[in-house]
């Protein structure tokens, strides 16, 4: 029995050891087969396999992604969303084009698991053309875009022969049929985009503007008439009438006009007719003086409200100019073409449901119908978008052959801003803010600073680190800057008067209210330059604002002027800092200054007057401290001008203003700002304007619209028709 038990002991052992063997054999070929996995060639192989079936997928995955976040780059000009949409843009059209060359290739079809069938193959290929044309709500990213209008006709061309390749490699297509009315949809979308590219475009939008050309009287045959007469002998005379003025309105009756409050319909109206006389700012086109008159007419009834929602409407349209397809939709020939468009969609997709899929494979079949549904569906989200925007809602209105169609204009609005498409607000109702002292306090390791210059994120650190925003929406910002701006419009009764406003930076202001500090005026004289003016008056602006005397029983409008000079002071340094390209026309040196302007900060706020750190301090501290420093003689004295820092330039500026009486301070630094705001608004290069309406949109593209809007510019060239002279024969 002993020996039974030890035989019985030795067999489980042995079975034990063989179990184990067994499992160290099976961990060793899983561990093989893991690593046969990971081999080049068997990753080859998967690749192969799904390569083209991701591939579709993800670019129908691109175009949802345009459609639905693109229209939000004009409201929002943040970092993140931008760089969103800028690789959504970028990748969409590189993945779209990159499938179609797979499927020329013949890539994906010649796998041993799961084949790629060749007629669902080249049924694939046209939607990436579908692809290629891209949603209504994007057609450029920046204005460069427009610029290249050709390469995207060479790439149409380019892009449709090898579809037509693919096609024809499979002639003998169950699908052909399906196959060629995608290939007229796909043909249709990306023909509408490289339109809307050449009609964005700025030299063709600046052609299509050209009005006629125009000889004018014909002054030889006059002037022939008059030399004979004159050789006859016969009492002849040149009688000159001036054109008649349509609309014309004086100074006195602009300065009594009612504000009166319009209707959100009548926004939109007004938003398009502005648009269609004003729309060649963008492009230094010239406006009559009967256009400026009655442009003024219109914004002087206006309250600063229904003015802003007025301009918001009109940029709106730019925009959709310049950076979707609306150019290329919204007309006869467009709408037309879109119909047939949608006709070749649905009709697709009914033929292939109605297919018999025999010897498809069923996630092909998922793939395929994925794209059908997709096309159907963003197509029906574009016509839906078409159908109720606001270029609807006037084309209603401006038809005469609809008997109802002031009903139906505002049944599409209502419904429209039921479905509130474009929000409630059409650009970000936001202002940039940056400050020099809160810049040089707020420091970042040296070495991340080093790290980020050297590939070139320094900007992008720096924006998403310092700048804050501040809304427009509710404060009195917008007001004020409109009531100043329309008091200098009803002074600018003739064009010199209005260039000379135009061309003030500071300087008006100060003359209108004889500073009796002349060293205030000497800092925006025209000999200062305007980055030197604008960053003296930054700084001097916080200084004032943490240290001045405040008055506690000062009014509610002299509060809010003092946060509008912050609001401003602050604006303005971030468009000099992080819009360099914008500000180009008017920064002069402006980063030397700014950078050299830190450095001594940064210097001062280490050590401070009396060998204590500043770093930790904030707000009324440190500008006490700067304004501790004694400023008898000017720095240039002292340290020379190869610094071009204005710390303590800005400091003396500062000690003069707060010898103002309160009220009288702010409300001159208030008026200062926006005339500093408007001279660079009228100076930015127009496409500077354009270009940030697809970035959020900027305050100061609204400050150089009401301007030209107030007939304060330089772009009223034509101050009168046609003379009209008669020849008057005394008999």
């Amino acid at each position: 029995m002993t020996k039974g038990l030890k035989q019985r002991s030795r067999e489980r052992l042995r079975e034990e050891r063989e179990e184990r063997e067994t499992e160290t054999e099976k961990e060793e070929q899983n561990k093989e087969q893991s690593i046969m996995a990971w081999h080049p060639y068997k990753l080859k192989r998967k690749w192969d396999e799904w390569n083209l079936r991701v591939t579709v997928l993800v670019s129908l995955f691109f175009q949802i992604v345009l459609i639905f976040r693109a229209p939000s780059r004009k409201r929002t000009g943040g970092r993140i969303v931008t760089l969103t949409i800028w690789a959504a843009y970028l990748l969409a059209d590189w993945i779209a084009a990159f499938a179609v060359g797979l499927i020329s290739n013949g890539q994906g079809n010649g796998c041993d698991v799961h084949p790629l069938n060749e007629d669902l193959a080249a049924f694939w290929a046209p939607f990436l053309l579908l692809h290629l044309g891209g949603p209504d709500t994007i057609t450029a990213f920046s204005l460069e875009d427009n610029e290249l209008w050709i390469r995207h006709l060479l790439g149409l061309l380019i892009q449709l022969i090898a579809v037509a390749y693919v096609f024809l490699q499979s002639i003998s297509n169950k699908l052909w049929i399906p196959t060629v009315l995608m290939i007229f949809a796909g043909l249709i979308k990306y023909a509408e985009r490289t339109r809307a590219l050449y009609m964005a475009c700025l030299g063709n939008f600046k052609a299509s503007m050209l009005p006629k050309p125009d000889a004018g009287p014909n002054y030889a045959q006059l002037m022939e008439e008059y030399s004979s007469n004159k050789e006859a002998q016969v009492p002849v005379r040149i009688v000159i009438t001036k054109e008649p003025e349509k609309g014309s309105r004086n100074t006195d009756e602009e300065k009594n006009l009612q504000t009166e409050k319009i209707e959100e319909i009548d926004v939109v109206k007004e938003g398009y007719n502005f648009f269609n006389t004003f729309k060649g700012l963008i492009v230094d086109h010239m406006f009559s003086f009967h256009e400026r008159r009655v442009s003024r007419k219109f914004f002087f009834e206006r309250n600063p409200i229904d003015a802003f929602s007025v301009m918001e409407v009109e940029l709106n349209f730019m925009y959709d100019v310049l950076f979707t397809k609306t150019g290329a939709v919204h007309g006869k020939i467009g709408y037309s073409f879109r119909v047939i468009c949608s006709v070749l969609i649905v009709v697709s997709f009914c033929l292939f449901a109605s297919f018999h899929k025999h010897g498809f494979h069923q996630f092909d079949i998922a793939v395929t119908y994925t794209l059908l549904v997709g096309a159907v569906v963003l197509d029906l989200i574009a016509h839906v978008k078409l159908i109720f925007s606001d270029w609807t809602v006037v084309k209603l209105n401006n038809s005469i052959k609809l008997k109802c169609s002031k009903a139906a204009t505002k049944i599409v609005y209502a419904i429209r801003k039921g479905l509130s498409f474009d929000k409630k607000w059409r650009w970000s109702k936001s202002v940039s803010q940056l400050s020099l002292i809160n810049y040089c306090l707020n420091k970042r390791f040296k070495w991340i600073d080093t790290a980020a210059d050297h590939i070139g994120l320094k900007d992008f650190l720096d924006e998403l680190r310092y700048k804050e925003y501040k809304s427009v929406e509710k404060d009195k910002l917008r007001e004020i800057i409109f009531e100043q701006l329309k008091d200098k419009a009803v002074k600018a009764e003739d064009s010199k008067i209005a260039k000379e406003i135009f061309s003030a930076r500071g300087n008006w202001v100060l003359s209108q209210h004889l500073c009796p500090h002349p060293e205030i005026l000497a800092s925006v004289s025209e000999e200062v330059e305007y980055d030197e003016s604008l960053l003296l008056w930054h700084v001097a602006t916080e200084l004032c604002y943490f240290t001045g005397e405040t008055d506690p029983n000062c009014d509610e409008e002299t509060k809010n002027k003092r946060e509008i000079c912050m609001i401003l002071s602050e604006y303005m340094l971030y468009l000099l800092v992080m819009r360099p390209t914008m500000m180009s026309a008017v920064l002069g040196i402006g980063q030397i200054r700014f950078q050299d302007t830190c450095a001594e900060a940064k210097k001062f706020f280490q050590k401070g007057q009396s060998g204590t750190s500043l770093l930790k301090r904030r707000g009324k501290e440190v500008c006490d401290a700067l304004l501790g420093v004694d400023t008898v003689v000017k720095p240039i004295k002292v340290k020379g001008d190869r610094s071009k820092s204005l710390l303590f330039d800005a400091c003396m500026l500062a000690k003069d203003l707060n010898k103002l009486k309160f009220e009288n301070r702010w409300k001159i630094m208030s008026e200062v700002w926006v005339e500093l705001l408007s001279y660079a608004a009228s100076h930015i290069r127009p496409n500077g304007h354009a270009q940030q309406l697809s970035k959020g949109g900027e305050l100061i593209t609204f400050v150089w619209l009401l301007m030209a809007h107030f007939g304060l510019g330089d772009q009223f060239r034509i101050e009168a028709g046609h003379a009209r002279a008669k020849l008057i024969v005394n008999k």
